[in-house]
């Protein structure tokens, strides 16, 4: 499935945000589809399936936590990595995500070659997985 061209829903409220990541990851050769806020990127996902979606904490409708928690109660999205991209750089902010269910947390201004380098690095570990379970199947 490596060759598979990955989907990823980028969501964040601030329009010139999503281009950014939209831009870059298409450039590394990702499908990208967009969502301004919270109750939009749920809609994407059951819409799109996305294989990992980079999520903004503070939107309107439904804010990045409330996404992620009803992402992750859903057995047919719980899988699906999450990167939260975020300006909430509080320990309190970072460890609710981490206790939420995030694969990653990335605070903002950022860096689009770490993004991309933390894109990377989940689909490698995720592709690592799918491998390892392959060898133990009888």
């Amino acid at each position: 499935m490596a060759n598979q061209k990955k989907k990823i829903l980028a969501v964040d409220d601030e329009k010139h945000i999503v281009r950014l990541i939209q831009i870059n990851l298409e450039r590394a050769g990702y499908d990208v589809v967009t969502a301004y806020d919270g109750l939009e990127a749920l809609k994407k996902v059951e819409e799109e399936q996305p294989d990992l979606i980079v999520l903004d904490v503070m939107m309107p409708q439904l804010d990045g936590f409330e996404t992620l928690k009803r992402l992750k109660a859903n057995p047919a999205t719980a899988e699906i990595p999450v990167i939260m991209l975020t300006a909430k750089s509080q320990d309190a902010d970072v460890f609710r995500g981490w206790q939420a269910g995030v694969d990653c947390y990335l605070t903002k201004p950022f860096n689009p070659m770490e993004l991309l380098s933390f894109v990377k690095r989940i689909f490698d570990s995720l592709e690592e997985m799918e491998q390892e379970e392959g060898r133990w199947e009888i």
